[in-house]
């Protein structure tokens, strides 16, 4: 039996997670339901007191129930509301995703698994989503299977900062599971297919820079990261993709990561500089500069680069 439930959102919600908890999964759904109809209805009758965020977790939550079900488009337009109203959350992409491969609408779940990549790297449910997807891509689509995949949309980093701020369901386990699929990727070798993989993704992007096109190219080396992190020129290649966008942020933390890789990468230390720069970081992009110019003393660019920070302190 589930625990009775108050009739407010938070004691229904704590209700259906306890269903949950126990397996009771339709009744779990129900109580969340009733959630939700309580806050819309509460917001309808208060304008401009809505909470997305709690409204977004309470349909992440219910899809979770169709997803253990079985109800594989109940979830996927659950979990399409709970983006809509909180764009980029993992847990919806996940159980969108799933329930989209339990249907064999690859596409569309290797674009979802994609998309948690870009918010979290190290996601290993995502990145043996991506490993699946792109076996069942290749037996179905053939060869050219990327060319007939949706877009993957661009996550800017803010909603990475979101991810980790935002209190949530079961927060402390999501802490725990995301350390520990943490320490897993890092312990993971990748084999000589992924590598293989990743290599000619990032030809694929390298392509895409040369077009001009850098948000597809961001696509593909995020993608190549996702097979492979252990290439640093990925990193600097997508760092110059995020210099061209002006997406600043990004860059330097491709750059950090280039650099943990290879401490001599002199790309990296001339990329961060300039987002630095850009960032009006002066201290941290001269600094760079610096480290920069005791590897190649005579880096021309470098030393340009040097020239103009200087005159923006001044």
């Amino acid at each position: 039996m589930a625990p009775k439930s108050s009739d407010s959102v938070e004691g229904l919600r704590a209700a259906g997670n306890q269903s949950f908890r126990n397996g009771q999964y339709t009744e779990a759904s129900a109580l969340y339901g009733r959630a939700l109809r309580l806050l819309q209805a509460r917001v309808s009758s208060r304008a401009g007191s809505s909470n997305p965020e709690e409204e977004s977790v309470l349909y992440s939550n219910r899809a979770a129930c169709h997803l253990k079900n079985g109800n594989c488009s109940d979830c996927i337009k659950d979990c399409t509301s709970a983006l809509a109203l909180v764009p980029f959350g993992i847990k919806p992409l996940l159980r969108r995703a799933a329930a989209y491969e339990a249907l064999e609408k690859y596409p569309l779940a290797y674009v979802d698994y994609m998309t948690v990549l870009q918010i979290d790297k190290s996601m290993t449910s995502a990145l043996e989503g991506i490993n699946r997807m792109t076996r069942a891509l290749m037996d179905s689509l053939g060869p050219t299977w990327r060319q007939k995949l949706p877009p993957t949309p661009l996550v800017p980093v803010s909603a990475q900062k979101r991810w980790d701020a935002m209190p949530s369901e079961n927060h402390k386990d999501s802490a725990k599971s995301k350390c520990k699929e943490t320490t897993k990727a890092k312990n993971k070798v990748p084999s000589a297919g992924d590598v293989e993989r990743a290599k000619v993704l990032k030809e694929e992007g390298n392509a895409f820079v040369k077009k001009g096109n850098h948000k597809k190219a961001i696509e593909k080396y995020s993608e190549s990261l996702s097979f492979s992190n252990l290439e640093s020129a990925t990193y600097t290649n997508r760092a110059l993709c995020y210099l061209t966008l002006k997406q600043y942020k990004e860059a330097v933390k491709d750059c950090t990561d280039a650099l943990k890789l290879d401490g001599k990468n002199v790309k990296a230390f001339y990329r961060r500089a300039q987002a630095y720069k850009a960032l009006k970081d002066y201290k941290a992009s001269l600094a760079d500069i610096s480290s920069l110019l005791q590897i190649e003393p005579k880096n021309g660019p470098a030393q340009k680069l040097q020239q103009e920070v200087n005159q923006s302190l001044k």
